[in-house]
């Protein structure tokens, strides 16, 4: 069984791509179109990564992930920002990212930078 991943982005399109290659991989993905609503996945069953888009209504990608690190009741979950340019590059290694995914996404990029830091999918080839 894959690693469990989440994937915070209020793009449709993009959560679904993303999904793709993920579960594509034997990744075990779920979705979340809000940081909200992610919040409540993330209470209910602590994912092994958060790949947060950084631009989203309600609460940013940086304010839900330092959310989630501040709440010590839950795991450190190691968390990749997406992003349509590398900004806040600074903030979000403050936040313990552990790395970003420019739009739009290269899904051996994203396999890559994923296989590094949890276990259970395949690694692209080439």
């Amino acid at each position: 069984m894959g690693a469990n991943i989440l994937i915070v982005d209020d793009d449709a399109s993009m959560r679904d791509l993303l999904r793709l290659h993920l579960s594509s991989a034997g990744y075990d993905v779920r979705v979340a179109e809000d940081a909200i609503a992610a919040g409540y996945m993330v209470l209910r069953t602590p994912p092994d990564l958060i790949i947060c888009d950084i631009n989203m209504p309600h609460l940013d990608g940086f304010e839900f992930i330092a959310a989630l690190k501040a709440d010590k009741s839950l795991p450190d979950i190691k968390v990749i920002f997406l992003t349509s340019v590398e900004d806040g590059d600074h903030r979000g290694k403050s936040l313990g990212a552990v790395g970003y995914v420019t739009k739009p996404v290269r899904a051996d990029r994203l396999l890559s930078l994923v296989a590094q830091h949890v276990s259970g999918g395949r690694t692209p080839i080439g």
